[in-house]
């Protein structure tokens, strides 16, 4: 008899209390796409490539992202330019494979591969997630570059 007034005065209003507090807290909804997300400041969006002052790649192809992801999703094939310079010929990464942990921007002793805060990346066929160098190579800066 004790436990069943004990569940009916304490544990039901201890239980009541907490839904209240989340009623009457505000509100978290954003209004996207008008509002957009704040972010994380260690949040990993899509990958992108950087270039020199030159306007370059970056890149050598040395293989060090290529090995230390631990999903495989990074697949590259190295070339030369008449100057003996080592870049990449093939650069490709299979977004839906990758788990954006971040160790390829880690390994990169150039600093040429960033993963950026763009989160607004869908598409309707799975060939359209295998990013290749042209694609990665776009406008995306890292932030506070220069440019």
């Amino acid at each position: 008899m004790f436990d069943i007034l004990k569940t009916i005065f304490w544990a039901i209003p201890r239980g009541l209390s907490v839904t209240f507090k989340y009623l009457l807290s505000r509100s978290v909804t954003v209004r996207y796409p008008e509002q957009k997300l704040k972010l994380s400041p260690r949040y990993r969006g899509l990958h992108y490539l950087e270039r020199n002052e030159d306007g370059s790649e970056k890149c050598v192809c040395c293989g060090l992202c290529a090995a230390v992801c631990p999903s495989g999703c990074i697949y590259m094939e190295p070339a030369e330019n008449e100057f003996g310079e080592r870049y990449a010929r093939v650069y490709e990464i299979n977004e839906l494979r990758c788990i954006f942990c971040g160790y390829c921007q880690e390994a990169c002793p150039k600093e040429a591969i960033f993963l950026g805060k763009e989160y607004e990346f869908s598409a309707d066929r799975r060939e359209k997630f295998i990013y290749r160098k042209e694609d990665l190579l776009v406008a995306y800066r890292k932030e506070g570059s220069k440019g």
